[in-house]
């Protein structure tokens, strides 16, 4: 089933899981506006470093992703810790 992500306004940013080395992980990562779609590739590590190709999004909105990214980075230690999942599937977020 295929669901239109593009909002009404602001954007979507989304986080796909396409390969998970442990202390690793890569993502397809994707910017959604409401006229268009704006997709790239990145690697995540536990030490909260993040590789993230540019998207080529208007405005500021790879460097939003980028921050999402390095969050969901960041809190991959702790996640181990406390017994979840280190590197979630798919993460969504909407900004204005």
């Amino acid at each position: 089933m295929s669901r239109n992500l593009h909002p009404t306004e602001g954007a979507r940013f989304l986080l796909e899981r396409t390969g998970d080395e442990g202390a690793s992980a890569t993502y397809r990562a994707s910017v959604y506006t409401p006229d268009a779609v704006f997709t790239s590739t990145g690697t995540l590590t536990e030490d909260g470093s993040v590789a993230l190709a540019l998207t080529g999004a208007p405005g500021d909105l790879d460097e939003r992703l980028g921050t999402i990214a390095k969050l969901l980075a960041r809190d991959a230690t702790r996640r181990r810790e406390d017994g979840l999942v280190v590197w979630p599937a798919r993460i969504m977020r909407w900004r204005k």
